[in-house]
């Protein structure tokens, strides 16, 4: 009788700390950085000059004074035709489809990485109303993954892992204008835990450190200028009251329906869109740019609010609070969320930055009711909303602690409270993909590891 087999045992951390072959990914992980940082910062370069050039400088260039009402349509629904070509036509579909969460890309195979940076780039340069760090996320793991290949190319699985880690915090290391907080997303995105996790963590740290600093030399040299969440100047918090612990649980249910509703927007529209791409993503990007030219005709303020990602109006829009009426708030943060759902079931992007806006919009618009006052308003709904949307919990605090600077210690039990009630509360609404179930072969199926 063959004797039972014996477990494999668990990989020590202590000794791979302590090994010669850690050193050296450690070494590879600092210098995959470098480039990785470079890349990144052109992504979001070109990004923003084409965002410049085609909804100011191009409508100039074309005999008009400034861009007319209009302007966004033609514009969207360019986005609409060249997205599908991208995701048709290139391997790995464009990245992941925005409607499934944010997801980590993990070790992204190299030959998509063309596909995932021009989908993303039609998306974001065209006014579609999502964010840059999921791309970003997939195009530092491709990278990783491809130095890998070329240094060793007989290298086992787990060293192109860990590299394709580390390219994705190096990518996103001055995106949220703290290496540490897009570290702290990645890790919680990821699942990684256990006693394996200093052994992933500490060159992703070091490919972020490195690429901040490469963020740091290259603006210098282009004067683009850095991004950085923190809100200055904000009116001081005092102190917590009951009233406010009210207020915290009412944001974290309407966050959690109002979020439920984004996602079921984009989870059910999805399949439509895909069984006749070509002809329903412009019609998508002209619904997109109609929402957008509506707010503008209602409101008075610029389409702009509604359109993209809203990482560059969050600042203005928290430190102007008299130059908006609730009703122009809540015009906004409605237009921004019905186009927030459109883009996640047709476009490519991230879903971190509109969950901001939209949040942050809502908390300004209720912020003179009874009890309420502006900071911890926009604390509140700007946390429930990044928790309802993203899934994760502690980056959601983070993320509210980050963006409120000094009043963040105070505000930290009711911005907790309103994450905790909007993650629970959203757990118990149906998962909308059951009300319309995704048709299994509508599209060619993204190969495992994609963005």
């Amino acid at each position: 009788m063959a004797a039972p087999a014996v477990p494999a045992a668990a990989p020590d951390p202590l000794a791979i700390r302590r090994s010669h072959g850690y050193v050296r990914l450690l070494i590879l992980a600092a210098l995959i950085g470098v480039p990785v940082a470079m890349v990144s910062y052109g992504f979001q370069y070109v990004v923003s000059k084409l965002q410049t050039w085609f909804f100011d400088s191009l409508p100039k260039e074309l005999g008009f004074s400034a861009a007319p009402i209009w302007w966004p349509l033609p514009v969207l629904v360019l986005a609409g035709i060249l997205v599908p070509l991208a995701i048709t036509r290139l391997p790995g579909n464009g990245g992941h489809s925005p409607a499934d969460g944010f997801k980590p890309a993990g070790a992204l195979p190299p030959e998509q990485l063309a596909g995932v940076t021009l989908a993303a780039i039609a998306s974001l340069s065209l006014g579609v109303v999502l964010g840059p760090e999921a791309p970003l996320i997939a195009i530092g793991a491709g990278l990783g993954v491809l130095a890998v290949r070329l240094v060793k190319r007989d290298s086992p699985p787990q060293v192109a892992t860990v590299i394709a880690a580390a390219g994705s915090f190096a990518a996103i290391s001055a995106l949220l204008g703290s290496p540490l907080l897009g570290a702290f997303l990645l890790m919680e995105a990821s699942g990684l835990g256990g006693p394996m996790l200093g052994l992933v963590l500490v060159p992703g740290l070091l490919a972020a450190g490195v690429g901040t600093l490469i963020f740091i030399g290259l603006d210098n040299m282009t004067g683009l200028g850095t991004y950085s969440l923190a809100i200055p100047n904000l009116p001081a918090f005092t102190h917590v009251t009951g009233v406010l612990f009210l207020w915290a649980i009412a944001f974290g249910f309407a966050s959690a329906a109002l979020g439920w509703l984004i996602h079921a927007i984009g989870v059910l529209v999805r399949p439509m869109v895909e069984r006749r791409i070509f002809v329903l993503t412009p019609v998508i990007g002209a619904v997109i740019a109609g929402l957008a030219i509506l707010f503008e005709q209602v409101s008075g303020h610029s389409s702009h609010e509604v359109l993209f990602s809203g990482e560059n109006s969050l600042a203005g829009l928290v430190q102007n609070p008299g130059a908006w009426t609730a009703g122009a708030l809540l015009l906004l943060a409605t237009c921004k969320a019905l186009a927030y759902g459109l883009s996640l079931s047709s476009f490519r992007g991230g879903p971190t930055f509109p969950a901001m806006f939209v949040g942050t919009a809502l908390g300004m618009a209720v912020a003179n009711l009874p009890g309420l006052s502006l900071v911890p308003a926009v604390g509140m709904g700007l946390a429930a909303m990044c928790a309802t949307m993203l899934q994760l919990p502690f980056t959601s605090v983070l993320l509210a602690t980050v963006f409120l600077q000094s009043d963040s210690l105070e505000l930290m039990p009711l911005i907790i409270v309103a994450v905790v009630v909007a993650y629970v509360a959203v757990a118990r609404l149906p998962e909308p993909s059951t009300l319309w179930p995704r048709p299994a072969k509508a599209m060619k199926a993204a190969p495992s590891g994609a963005g």
